[in-house]
């Protein structure tokens, strides 16, 4: 008898002691400890602060602790990794661009993980590219620019963020649109590549127009269209490339939240309930704009959906400029 009650209370020390793991796994009991948010990019950067938002609000509505992680390099690559090999329990998400999710797979001879696999949880924000020129360049307008990169092959070089983003993939597609042979300057993020536009270094920038906008305001940089079907509430008298003759052309990034292969359906809805709600709060919104970025609202389904279709958009483009195959 004595033995017995010995094991009953060995077992009730270590069941009070034991890290909540198993409840953890109940989709029902969801969050019931610690979240991670691992950012695929370095601090500072949009996805970054769009996604330190949205965590510090999700601490608030699910009284548990969030923590952002940054892991950048390789488009997204490193960060993407470590988020496919974590357990599919909900708390430990990605934070990304387009390109781990959408075209690295494309790019690189090898994954150490299967971008369509990823849960999608929520898209976050979603930002227009703009052609951005440096402050002293000669064409005026977004029809000058086409007619003198057309005299100029091979004489105007552009920046981006890396090989594969978003910047670098929508100069090809302007290369293939307007004919021209706009020359690539890699950079290593978005901050030296604007501050080489800023100095005259490279020519133009195919950038988002949150980083964009407030450069054009100061006369740093000038914004000569948008890659959006439509002109812009923010920027009224800039015309879009479809305007300036250019068919079809449509370029923009945004911020998503994905969970790893096989998260239940469970947790994956009440994320993007919570993230959705969130991002329809007025302070959330007012913040938003500020950074000149749109909130989206989106269910799993529907990011799927999206995420799909942008892969599609750059498929043809990355095979024209045979931009495979890199380590």
């Amino acid at each position: 008898m004595l033995n017995y009650l010995i094991v009953i209370a060995i077992a009730s020390i270590v069941a009070a002691t034991a890290p909540a793991g198993a409840q953890d796994k109940d989709p029902a009991k969801y969050p019931s400890g610690p979240i991670k948010i691992v950012v695929c990019v370095p601090a500072g950067g949009g996805v970054d602060t769009v996604t330190r938002i949205i965590a510090d609000k999700l601490r608030h509505r699910f009284g548990q602790t969030v923590v952002v992680e940054n892991r950048g390099g390789l488009s997204g690559n490193f960060g993407a990794e470590v988020v496919f090999a974590a357990d599919p329990d909900g708390y430990t998400l990605l934070a990304s661009q387009p390109a781990p999710l959408t075209v690295n797979a494309l790019l690189f001879k090898k994954l150490n993980f299967e971008p369509t696999a990823f849960e999608p949880v929520a898209i976050m924000t979603s930002i227009p590219n703009t052609l951005t020129v440096r402050p002293d360049f000669p064409a005026k307008t977004a029809q000058e620019f086409i007619d003198y990169a057309k005299a100029n092959p091979g004489k105007l070089n552009y920046a981006s963020q890396g090989i594969g983003t978003t910047s670098h993939l929508t100069a090809e597609l302007f290369n293939r649109k307007a004919d021209t042979k706009l020359v690539h300057v890699p950079y290593k993020g978005t901050a030296p590549a604007i501050n080489d536009l800023i100095a005259g270094h490279v020519d133009l920038m195919f950038t988002e127009m949150a980083s964009a906008i407030e450069l054009h305001k100061a006369g740093k940089a000038r914004i000569l269209a948008v890659a959006t079907n439509k002109r812009v509430a923010m920027l009224p008298d800039t015309p879009t490339l479809l305007e300036a003759g250019l068919a079809d052309f449509e370029s923009g990034t945004w911020n998503a939240i994905s969970a790893p292969p096989k998260t239940p359906p469970a947790i994956v809805a009440k994320l993007n309930e919570a993230i959705n709600d969130i991002l329809r709060l007025p302070e959330v919104q007012d913040h938003l704009k500020k950074l000149n970025v749109t909130p989206e609202d989106m269910t799993p389904a529907q990011a799927s959906d999206f995420i799909k279709a942008d892969t599609r958009r750059w498929t043809d483009v990355i095979k024209a400029a045979n931009l495979t195959g890199l380590e």
